[in-house]
């Protein structure tokens, strides 16, 4: 290819990745499938590779992340993460406005931007390139998660053009979009894990995972709102000449902002936006004014916590009022039974709402809830709307309580709730047909065993035919053929493709195998993470609790759930089953020439922050040399490779048994 074709078609490439994404991510309507946007991706990146000078810092390639950060790092802010003074009526609008032209008279100027609901992050570039990214914390200082800011795809790595200063802070918003937050919570849901409850909530938990890699796979997406330089306003006059240069630096700029000259079209601005709000993919809860001149900013100065110079007006949540017409309950797949209160259908945000979360029992002991009461109900930034509270005025004389039940709506079996959660679990799990028929579905699923042909609602017939009462049970269906030929919808066409998928999940690798067993807290990268520590199920089996909590990110929650599972007779038996069809349990060690035997028979745990290499670098170094990885400090370690801010209780357990700790620099000097 002609070099000037190769930029052609790396060009159209990002192009079509970057729409992709956009669909994916914050409209959650994909328009291509995984395997053909991996092919792109592929191809991009060796073209990337062959052609290293048309290689774009913010290319899709490159927003993958990777780094590991076992601490952030604290940085002061070079220019104090002020709060914004908050009102919520037009007369303390007024009154911020007097209190303006008291200093600087009749003559200025107001802008006027949405605000965001998400996390405050500010941005430090030098001579055109992203060095530091750090939260807002406290507002004189906050947590450096640099890394977990490059994979953001609309946050520039290399600014655009030219005409920006040397070096300079921009702040801004990181949030997420209401589509990619529903998606993501649907999953955390099906993986048995603890749904957040609004966008903002996800975006802070995103932005502060200690693994990169994670975070790229999370649609983050961020505006960029104000400049910050030493002698700034020798560059820009004003905030709104900023936000056109930021723009075209190739910062993300909300295009919903407006330079206003008089009060009333600020009262305009935050009027449109009250309802238009709502058509909007993210969450907003209110208007930023500034005045816009920086030398009158500078004269108007601030207060303690606030510039006076600007002022966020907050729109009040919505809420309505609606009959609850009754609570019903819903048993997931890991047995947890959740009420749901079915309402009289309204208008609320924009949208019609006939139902409302009511988390658990102890939500429904505070409301007080009774059959027929009058209940407001609020969406503000949670998605699923939610009742806040009861009309006691309009309570319908005589009715009964509403009462969480002590059994199972399902199968009867008698509740039980673990100390310290607000939840009620079923423990029923081999008899209760919503978890049954839920862990099957959570197996054939696209992340897990991506079993073609078949979908929930197959699942759902089959278990109701009595052909599937477990997950084994579908590695068996080839042998009830002339049972599934009698059923309706269901041609021969069909029965093959469902049967081949099955047969062609045996392939699917040991992470994906472990995700789709179902355990409680284990979604998809923990999965990954677990397999990939312990290679095989048989050694997870076995694995002590404390074994378990010592891998990377892994907890004492997740491990005592770990293994608790594998505690149960019934779930050993079932992985005995599914051992026998030849799914795969264990890691496959691809074949790879060392670059030499150094460390051989050696084995190493790396802790901390290091100056020179990713905890990755050095992973990749020891198992090239012949070493290997343990996922906990014990007798059998050789060299624990410490770093800055490693754990204490690590470095505690390997003094304590006279295990070797070596420096990063002492781990190179044995490979020399």
């Amino acid at each position: 290819m002609q070099k000037s074709d190769v930029l052609q078609r790396i060009t159209t490439l990002t192009r079509e990745l970057n729409e992709h994404n956009y669909k994916y991510y914050v409209l959650a309507q994909p328009s291509i499938s995984d395997f053909d946007f991996d092919k792109k991706l592929a191809e991009l990146a060796s073209l990337e590779e062959a052609y290293p000078e048309f290689l774009d810092p913010d290319s899709p390639t490159q927003k993958v992340g990777g780094d590991i950060t076992k601490q952030f790092k604290t940085v002061r802010h070079k220019w104090p993460m002020l709060s914004l003074s908050n009102t919520y009526s037009e007369e303390e609008l007024r009154e911020f406005d007097e209190r303006v032209r008291k200093v600087l008279g009749d003559h200025f100027e107001y802008v006027c931007e949405l605000k965001f609901d998400g996390l405050s992050i500010s941005l430090t570039y030098e001579n055109g390139l992203l060095t530091r990214a750090v939260t807002r914390g406290d507002g004189s200082q906050g947590d450096e998660v640099t890394a977990n800011v490059r994979t953001i795809k609309s946050v520039p790595n290399r600014l655009k053009n030219d005409g920006y200063p040397a070096l300079f802070e921009i702040r801004g918003e990181v949030f997420m979009h209401q589509a990619a937050f529903e998606r993501l919570n649907r999953e955390r849901q099906e993986n048995g894990e603890i749904p957040y409850a609004n966008p903002r909530n996800f975006a802070a938990g995103t932005i502060k995972l200690q693994d990169s890699a994670e975070v790229a796979r999370r649609p983050l997406d961020c505006f960029l709102y104000f400049l910050y330089m030493d002698g700034r306003d020798r560059a820009f006059k004003t905030h709104w000449d900023s936000l056109n240069a930021v723009k075209s630096w190739g910062f993300h700029v909300c295009e919903h902002t407006k330079l206003c000259h008089t009060l009333a079209e600020v009262f305009q601005f935050i009027a449109y936006w009250e309802n238009e709000r709502y058509r909007l993919t993210y969450d907003i809860d209110g208007i930023v004014i500034k005045v816009n001149s920086y030398a009158q900013q500078d004269e108007l100065g601030f207060t303690a916590k606030s510039p006076r110079w600007a002022i966020a007006y907050k729109y009040k949540a919505e809420e309505v009022e609606t009959i609850l017409k009754s609570v019903s309950y819903q048993v997931g797949r890991t047995g947890a039974v959740t009420p749901v209160a079915n309402l009289e259908p309204v208008q609320l945000s924009g949208t019609t709402v006939k139902r409302a979360t009511l988390h658990n029992a102890n939500e429904i002991t505070r409301l007080d809830l009774h059959e027929l009461d009058t209940v407001s109900v609020e969406k503000g930034g949670e998605i699923i709307p939610k009742i806040i509270g009861v009309n006691m005025e309009k309570r319908v004389p005589e009715t009964s309580k509403i009462q969480y039940p002590t059994h199972c709506p399902a199968c009867g079996t008698l509740l039980i709730r673990k100390a310290g959660e607000a939840v009620h679990y079923c423990p029923n799990e081999l008899g209760c047909p919503p978890q049954i028929v839920g862990k099957i579905q959570h197996f054939i699923s696209r992340k897990a065993m991506d079993i073609e042909g078949m979908g929930n609602e197959t699942v759902e017939v089959l278990y109701k035919k009595g052909l599937i009462k477990q997950i084994s049970d579908l590695y068996s269906l080839k042998e009830h053929k002339d049972r599934l030929e009698q059923l309706e919808r269901f041609g021969e066409k069909s029965i093959q493709n469902m049967l081949h998928g099955i047969e062609k999940s045996k392939e699917k690798p040991f992470p994906k195998v472990l995700f789709g067993l179902g355990i409680r807290y284990v979604g998809e990268t923990i999965a990954r993470k677990l397999a990939n520590s312990f290679k095989t199920i048989d050694a997870l089996i076995h694995a002590t609790c404390e074994e378990i909590a010592a891998v990377e990110e892994i907890g004492e929650r997740i491990a005592s759930s770990v293994t608790e599972y594998f505690s149960k007779e019934i779930h050993l038996q079932q992985i005995a089953v599914l051992k026998s069809v030849a799914l795969q349990f264990s890691i496959v060690e691809e074949d790879r020439v060392l670059s030499s035997d150094k460390l051989a028979n050696k084995t190493f745990i790396i802790s901390g922050v290091f100056e020179n290499h990713s905890r990755e670098e050095l992973t990749q170094l020891i198992v090239a040399n012949g070493g290997k990885m343990l996922s906990s400090i014990s007798n059998k370690l050789n060299y624990l490779v410490a770093g800055d801010k490693m754990g204490p209780s690590k470095l505690t357990k390997a003094q304590k048994l006279n295990i070797p700790i070596i420096s990063e620099a002492d781990l190179i000097k044995m490979l020399a």
